[in-house]
């Protein structure tokens, strides 16, 4: 009896530790998944934008100040000019709502400091943790990523559970090419579902840009492009964002 006592405590004992730590990786992938970050154009603030109705609130524009429509006010990010290198960490000043096709809003003085091109104001945006120096990735759960494919009238889309990590702009650029941007719409499992999904966009929406591009063995990515600029590239993500693609990634050629 006694040693049936001991087996059944050493059991109880060890479901509880595992729960624990069960509970804890959990709780992590949790805080991993609502970490932001975002490639593309940032919306340049001015008064105008706030009169004309495009921005709902009011930034100080001779400020290092950025407001965000998804991201909470005070938190830490951390926006980069790819081009320059240059950087700036700093904490949203507020919540705001502005067209989708900006990543973020951002006074007239910070993209003087990042040395942005005002014509093409192509940023990383990315989300610092709480209490932590390096930089948060993105965590895209496999239901968001069908809930952006089932918008489209395609049947059996598979798409690929995969978190998102930065584009490696080498896998889809052409080194003779001189256009700088590409817009990245799903990643694929199977070569078939990119390209049914390709057709029905085209129906949907009469692009010729839409290209197919392998990157591994169980990955197919479907993107648009390339852009030379920031105008050309404007139509396209409109249209995709008509349907139902919203929060494209936009990445610029290295």
């Amino acid at each position: 009896m006694n040693i049936l006592k001991k087996t059944i405590y050493l059991l109880v004992i060890f479901f509880l530790t595992n729960c624990a730590n069960y509970k804890v990786e959990k709780s992590k992938i949790e805080i991993e998944k609502k970490l932001y970050t975002s490639n593309g154009f940032a919306l340049i603030y001015n008064d105008d934008l706030y009169l004309q109705g495009i921005v709902n609130k009011k930034l100080f524009n001779d400020e290092i100040v950025a407001m965000h429509s998804i991201v909470k006010k005070n938190t830490t990010i951390k926006i980069i000019n790819p081009v320059t290198s240059k950087e700036i960490t700093t904490k949203i000043f507020k919540r705001a709502n502005y067209p989708k096709i900006f990543n973020i809003d951002i006074s007239t003085k910070m993209a003087e400091v990042l040395e942005l091109d005002f014509d093409n104001p192509y940023v990383e945006v990315m989300e610092i943790k709480k209490n932590e120096t390096f930089i948060a990735k993105k965590g895209t759960t496999f239901e968001e990523e069908k809930n952006v494919a089932i918008k489209a009238p395609v049947e059996k889309i598979e798409i690929d559970n995969l978190s998102t990590k930065k584009v490696d702009t080498k896998q889809i650029q052409n080194n003779n090419d001189k256009k700088l941007f590409f817009l990245i719409i799903a990643d694929f499992y199977y070569h078939d579902s990119a390209i049914n999904l390709k057709k029905e966009l085209y129906k949907e929406t009469k692009l010729n840009n839409l290209l197919v591009k392998k990157i591994n063995d169980k990955k197919y990515r479907l993107y648009a492009g390339p852009f030379k600029n920031f105008n050309s590239l404007k139509l396209t993500y409109i249209s995709l964002n008509k349907i139902g693609f919203n929060d494209l990634d936009i990445i610029r050629k290295q």
